[in-house]
């Protein structure tokens, strides 16, 4: 049997390879946007891609199903139980019932209806029959079965977020009674995803496990414990997510390749930024601070680049990229179009460098140490701190006197911040959100606002007081 987990860092996805080499074939489950990785892993296996399976209509990624299959020749599969929902599926595929089975091989797979998370969510139970034609080796568990949690309810919304929590409360009880605890557990996500809470970092665990150490799973919990536990736990709800659903439910436009990887010049540049368009800044923080065209927003490149694009980058707009060097800008263009963001137009040639040479307007962000905050804060002022973090995190210790609204949620609370000018010093754990949140300040027109450097971490490193609760 072949079978390899591919693994998206920034989303902290998991899509999967499941397939018989001696058929020639592979399936494809859950696979992301750009899709030239499957097709390079199939190539290396000397395998074609035959199946490509969705778990279920995504939330927090543009899916590659639809460009996959049409590239390969492969056949769509989604669910059935999709039919008269709030999201259905569009585009062209073949409908999946539960316990319909496909044999790859030696290979057979069989789909296990496993509503909760959504009302179509579609599980698959893999066989190697060269091993055992009735126990199942492995469980795609998709974002059903976590490993420590099980996938957020609420993403339909208040009004069905109650009976989604029950659907998935007999998802647990019945789909996976008589499984073994041998099985392995592989799901679509891991720590970092916003599908779910309290997520392990291992990728990878076994029922029987899960049965002793996931607190949803325990035996003794009580239906009406269990939906109190799930809605109490769900994470921030991303807004990008109602966008996202629509746009996996249509089909993601086929890209054909990634867009926007030639460079532009500074009068290109120019006028999209004349256009009122998207510049999304990729170097650190420091860097961002000491000069950026006005307006970027300041989205240093890492492993969270695809999460806070996807929460403050508009959707409607050409977004045009400046990198540190013309090396990174694939990898953030891939990046963005995991999340939907296709309109990538370039990257400006040159990068800060060259627009600052042509006489252009520069931006700043000032940043102070949490010991020049802390004196800031003594000497009538009247300066502010705005803590960007989550709520878990503010309530494990704070600035004194520091408020606090999570960095996705500003687009919607900026009438908060608007106070007669009063300086403001914005604050997460390490200096990246803040750096985000202070550039969505910014190109709303909030002025006099600062970047804390180094973030809580550098403030208790300081040794200058913590507020908790």
């Amino acid at each position: 049997m072949l079978f390899d987990r591919i693994e998206d860092q920034g989303l902290a996805h998991y899509s999967y390879a499941v397939g018989c080499p001696g058929a020639g074939q592979v399936a494809i489950v859950d696979p992301r946007r750009d899709i030239d990785v499957y097709l390079a892993y199939a190539a290396a296996q000397g395998v074609r891609i035959s199946h490509v399976f969705e778990t279920h209509i995504h939330a927090d990624f543009a899916s590659g199903a639809r460009e996959l299959a049409a590239r390969t020749g492969a056949t769509l599969w989604a669910s059935a139980y999709d039919a008269g929902e709030v999201f259905e599926v569009m585009h062209p595929h073949r409908d999946i019932h539960h316990g319909d089975t496909w044999q790859i091989g030696a290979v057979r797979l069989e789909a296990v209806h496993t509503p909760g998370h959504t009302p179509e969510h579609i599980s698959y139970l893999v066989y190697d029959t060269a091993r055992s034609t009735d126990v199942p080796m492995l469980f795609l568990t998709g974002d059903f079965l976590f490993v420590g949690s099980l996938g957020r309810p609420d993403l339909l919304g208040e009004e069905a977020k109650r009976g989604l929590a029950n659907q998935l409360f007999d998802s647990v009880r019945h789909r996976l009674a008589g499984l073994p605890d041998g099985l392995e557990v592989h799901p679509a996500h891991g720590a970092g995803s916003m599908c779910g809470a309290g997520m392990s970092g291992r990728p990878t665990s076994t029922l029987g496990f899960e049965r002793i150490a996931n607190p949803y799973l325990a035996p003794d919990l009580t239906r009406e414990d269990f939906v109190a536990r799930i809605l109490g736990s769900v994470p921030p709800f991303p807004p990008y997510y109602r966008r996202m659903k629509r746009v996996n439910s249509d089909g993601a436009p086929l890209l054909d390749g990634l867009p926007g990887i030639r460079g532009l010049d500074v009068a290109a540049v120019k006028a999209h930024v004349d256009a009122g368009h998207a510049v999304v800044d990729l170097r650190d923080q420091l860097s961002f601070g000491a000069g950026h065209i006005p307006g970027s927003f300041g989205i240093g490149a890492g492993n969270s680049f695809s999460t806070w694009a996807s929460w403050v980058v508009p959707y409607d707009t050409p977004i045009v990229v400046v990198a540190p060097d013309a090396g990174a800008v694939p990898q953030a263009v891939r990046a963005l179009v995991r999340v939907g963001l296709d309109g990538v137009v370039g990257h400006l040639a040159g990068g800060i460098d060259a627009w600052i040479a042509a006489g252009h307007p520069v931006a700043h962000i000032p940043q102070l140490t949490p010991v020049e905050l802390a004196a800031r804060l003594g000497d009538g002022s009247g300066m502010r701190v705005l803590d960007v973090r989550n709520e878990s995190e503010w309530r494990d210790g704070h600035v004194p006197t520091a408020i606090n609204i999570m960095a996705g949620e500003l687009a919607d609370r900026l009438e908060e911040l608007r106070d007669g000018g009063r300086p403001l010093a914005v604050v997460c754990r390490s200096g990246h959100r803040s750096t985000v949140a202070a550039s969505v300040l910014e190109r709303a027109g909030i002025r006099d606002v600062y970047n804390v450097t180094g973030g809580l971490n550098a403030w208790r490193h300081a040794g200058l007081p913590i507020d908790v609760g």
